[in-house]
């Protein structure tokens, strides 16, 4: 299949919007993982800025695999879910990617996955928040009228892109 500019713009504005979104969860989880006693000088900014870059590098690339598995053009829970999975790794990489010289034993894995967990919530939060019906989609007035096989083809997006470019950007 020979992608059109349309297309292409799409997606990379699909992977930009998953990246930046990976990367702004990351952040603040990061900030938040710091606990209630700091205070906003002795925030990790530097840390949650490296983690949050960190993360987004591995959201394109597990994005890339996702568009070259041909795995894109999924209903909404599992597309949510995939999305989930993606952040917790992106989140967790990140943590292991800015440890520098990694030792299994002496990693700090509870906040890791503090900050995993936390990232997580956020990307559900989002995914739920921006919830909304894809162009495939009939209207209210068309789904009254039409027979339940046509019910059937119902879709959400969990994107925050507008619908049209996330719908072509997902689509084979």
């Amino acid at each position: 299949m020979a992608w059109t500019r349309s297309k292409l713009r799409a997606v990379l504005l699909d992977f930009l919007e998953r990246a930046g979104w990976s990367a702004g969860q990351v952040f603040f989880a990061t900030l938040l993982a710091g606990g209630t006693t700091a205070t906003v000088a002795n925030l990790p900014w530097k840390y949650a800025a490296v983690l949050a870059i960190s993360a987004a590098v591995s959201s394109v690339i597990l994005t890339a695999i996702q568009y070259a598995a041909k795995a894109t053009d999924l209903p909404f829970w599992p597309d949510l879910l995939v999305r989930l999975l993606k952040t917790f790794l992106a989140s967790l990489g990140a943590s292991i990617a800015a440890a520098g010289v990694f030792n299994v034993m002496e990693f700090a894995w509870g906040t890791a996955l503090n900050v995993a967990f936390l990232a997580t919530i956020a990307a559900l939060g989002k995914g739920l928040l921006a919830r909304e019906k894809t162009a495939l989609e009939p209207t209210p007035a068309a789904e009254r009228s039409a027979p339940p096989a046509a019910a059937a083809e119902t879709r959400k997006s969990p994107s925050t892109l507008p619908t049209e470019t996330y719908t072509e950007a997902v689509q084979r």
